[in-house]
């Protein structure tokens, strides 16, 4: 496996500190985020999965612990639109350039709006997808924040 992926080289040109935590990626899992807390002994709460949607049409991204489900209601508000809905895996893999159990919020082919659950800023260090299945990059929400341009708001259920 490859330590160095697109979400990695933003890390680095960016000098955001970060370290990067492998583990053995399973096809069959349910929740891709869950399973990467176990394999790596570390709190759900603190790996963010990385969810494609579009709002009112518009692709975005939201970043939310893995233990939780968004409330679609709540990320359209916080977009400042009126609905939501998940894209499909395809669009989201034709969007941002990685496959699904491997989409990064860093270094996607094409930047698009992204919201940080704002829980996820009660952790000293949060973990994300490293651009490839199996692959986790640990770092500070608040440079997670501040790199992606991200807003935060309460978005889950």
């Amino acid at each position: 496996m490859s330590k160095t992926t697109r979400a990695t080289l933003a890390l680095t040109k960016a000098g955001v500190p970060y370290s990067i935590h492998a583990y053995a990626y399973d096809p069959d899992a349910a929740r891709i985020g869950l399973q990467a807390a176990e394999a790596l002994g570390i709190a759900p709460e603190r790996v963010l999965k990385t969810l494609m949607a579009q709002v009112d049409g518009k692709p975005v991204c939201a970043l939310v612990p893995s233990d939780r489900e968004v409330s679609l209601k709540k990320l359209a508000a916080a977009f400042g639109g009126k609905t939501a809905a998940m894209l499909q895996p395809a669009e989201a893999e034709r969007l941002t350039g990685y496959h699904v159990g491997g989409i990064s919020p860093l270094g996607q082919k094409r930047a698009v709006p992204t919201l940080v659950e704002e829980e996820a800023l009660r952790h000293e260090r949060v973990f994300v997808n490293g651009g490839q299945r199996g692959l986790q990059v640990q770092l500070a929400p608040a440079d997670l924040v501040a790199l992606l341009g991200a807003r935060t708001a309460a978005v889950v259920t």
